[in-house]
């Protein structure tokens, strides 16, 4: 067997023009993407699956804990207004326990959703762009209440 018979052997083995095996788009025994393409066959998309690794999974659940964490500590700081405080600090205290069972309720609604999102393997990205913005607004709206608060009707 000369050099060329071998280059031809190899080929065939891998379903080229060469072997006789191209039928129309079909490369052989493997189902692998033909060597030429033709005019009046468009290519076709190849599905490759996804394997989502364990740490996706784990950055999800820290995230939400990181969530959670957030609004126990704005509930401690509520709950200390709401024992420890006059009027004011009481009027700031629940608004602050609202934003932070509105914390919770957000963290667990994008944790779920995230999850799903994982489990499907759907495309990235699975960030929230307007919760954390709308989170801030709010916050600050309440601590500027608790402010005018205690400067309008201090005693």
């Amino acid at each position: 067997m000369n050099a060329d018979a071998s280059v031809i052997a190899v080929q065939g083995h891998r379903g080229s023009i060469q072997s006789g095996l191209y039928n129309g788009g079909n490369t052989g025994n493997y189902g692998s993407v033909p060597f030429t393409t033709r005019d009046d066959q468009p290519n076709k998309r190849i599905a490759v699956p996804v394997r989502v690794e364990p740490k996706v999974f784990f950055a999800n659940e820290r995230t939400f804990l990181s969530w959670l964490n957030f609004a126990i500590v704005l509930g401690s700081l509520a709950l200390g207004l709401l024992n420890f405080g006059d009027s004011t600090g009481k009027i700031a205290g629940a608004a602050f326990t609202v934003i932070a069972m509105f914390v919770m309720i957000y963290a667990l609604m994008l944790f779920q959703w995230r999850a799903d999102r994982i489990r499907r393997r759907d495309a990235g990205p699975y960030d929230d762009r307007r919760g954390p913005i709308v989170l801030v607004v709010v916050l600050i709206s309440a601590i500027l209440v608790n402010f005018y608060l205690r400067f309008v009707y201090s005693e």
